[in-house]
C-alpha cells in the first residue's frame, strides 16, 4: 500500500506533461492503460496517432495497428497503407 501513492503521483505527473504537450486528457488517460502507465510508450503512441491521424488515417484504425506493432512507425505505416 504505501507504494501506491508514489505511483499514483507518478501518473498524475505523466499526465500533466502530455496534456502540456496538447494532448487530449481522453486519449492521454486511455493510452495510459493501454500501456501500463508506461510514460515513454503513450508518449510515442500519442505521438504517432497523431502523425498518421495528420495523413489522413482514422483514428481507430491507427490504434489498431500501433497497439499490433508495437509503436514501431514504418510497419505501422505499411498496415495502414495496406488497409
Amino acid at each position: 500500500p504505501s507504494c501506491l501513492p508514489l505511483q499514483f503521483l507518478s501518473y498524475l505527473g505523466a499526465c500533466d506533461r502530455l496534456l502540456k504537450q496538447g494532448y487530449e486528457e481522453g486519449q492521454v488517460e486511455e493510452a495510459m492503460e493501454m500501456f501500463q502507465y508506461s510514460e515513454k510508450k503513450v508518449t510515442e503512441f500519442l505521438h504517432l496517432l497523431a502523425q498518421f491521424n495528420d495523413m489522413g488515417f482514422q483514428q481507430n484504425e491507427i490504434k489498431e495497428v500501433l497497439l499490433l506493432c508495437g509503436n514501431q512507425r514504418e510497419r505501422a505505416l505499411e498496415e495502414l497503407v495496406m488497409k
